[in-house]
């Protein structure tokens, strides 16, 4: 009897422990996931104070900082150059985003101030930032000759143009009425015309380059309005400058 009793005992002390090979195993995994979590937020931390210094810089520097800010290289950081280059691209991202939300706010109070809204608007894009002129307040109607009295809207933005470094893209466009003179046998023609003496008068009157310019003609093509009503043909008839991003995400 006694020895049967020893023969359990003894089997007791050999339980099957295979099972403890796949314990470890997945402790092994916990153990690497929480490593990886753990990186993962570091980076993620220092890209966020990244671009919190950079919108604490732009908006502590005041206005003039900000129009000169594409002047300003990115600040260089820490870490593996793939990932070093990924945050100065963001940083330089917020800082131009920055700078043209400013310029966007001076031309508003211009145009609230002068009383512009029905010839004026602004709106920051993915592309840039677009300043919209209606063509009643550049030209005659089918002319592509400045108005007398447009050239100091002209002027106005001229100057704002001159501390950036930006690309800029001057493009006009009509209604889809088709018009046929000898000057202008198509909407392209007068719409490109228009253009191109816009931008001429904006290169003469401040110190800028012109190889940053370009001017395009639209035609009809890319309306904003209907072309249904007279009101909605209104809308399309405009000159557009493109202040464009040099930095996107």
């Amino acid at each position: 009897m006694a020895r049967k009793k020893h023969h359990a005992k003894h089997h007791e002390e050999h339980i099957d422990e295979t099972w403890l090979i796949p314990y470890a195993d997945l402790l092994t995994l916990l153990l690497a996931l929480f490593i990886v979590l753990f990186a993962s937020a570091q980076v993620d931390q220092k890209k966020f104070d990244q671009i919190a210094d950079a919108f604490s810089a732009a908006f502590s520097a005041g206005s003039p900082a900000l129009l000169d800010s594409t002047r300003t290289r990115p600040q260089v950081t820490e870490g593996p150059p793939q990932e070093a280059k990924s945050n100065d691209k963001q940083v330089a991202y917020l800082q131009e985003n920055a700078q043209l939300m400013e310029v966007k706010k001076i031309i508003d109070q211009y145009i609230q101030e002068g009383n512009l809204s029905g010839d004026l608007q602004t709106a920051l894009t993915e592309d840039g930032l677009l300043i919209r002129i209606k063509d009643s307040a550049l030209f005659s109607s089918g002319s592509a000759e400045l108005l007398p009295e447009s050239r100091r809207l002209g002027s106005v933005i001229a100057k704002m143009i001159v501390p950036l470094q930006q690309k800029i893209v001057i493009s006009g466009h009509t209604d889809n009425v088709p018009i046929n003179t000898r000057e202008f046998p198509s909407n392209w023609d007068l719409s490109s015309k228009r253009a191109l003496n816009f931008m001429k008068f904006i290169l003469a009157q401040e110190k800028l380059q012109p190889e940053r310019f370009s001017a395009i003609g639209h035609g009809e093509y890319r309306p904003v309005g209907s072309n249904d009503s007279t009101e909605e043909r209104a809308k399309n008839r405009r000159v557009e400058v493109l202040i464009s991003r040099t930095f996107r995400l």
